[in-house]
């Protein structure tokens, strides 16, 4: 039975690789959109652009209340993956 489904799946095993590429980058993808260390990192240098003048008032609050919602993201997230 198993050389019947191989040669009966066979074509479609180039769709079932792009499938799991697929879902291999979206996982690191979500890993570093949800990695903590990178968002404070981000926040850091956020706020180095602030007081060196590169940014107003506006789009500091904004970027940093951007960044702020995805550090609260990455901790569920990370709860999540730890099963809690």
């Amino acid at each position: 039975m198993g050389l019947i489904s191989a040669i009966i799946t066979a074509p479609i095993a180039p769709v079932r690789f792009v499938e799991w590429t697929a879902r291999q980058a979206l996982d690191v993808a979500e890993q570093e959109l949800h990695d903590p260390v990178r968002v404070r990192r981000q926040l850091t240098e956020l706020a180095e652009r602030f007081d060196n003048g590169e940014l107003s008032e506006e789009e500091f609050d904004r970027l940093e209340d951007e960044l702020l919602d995805r550090l609260e993201e990455a901790a569920r997230f990370q709860g999540l993956r730890q099963g809690y």
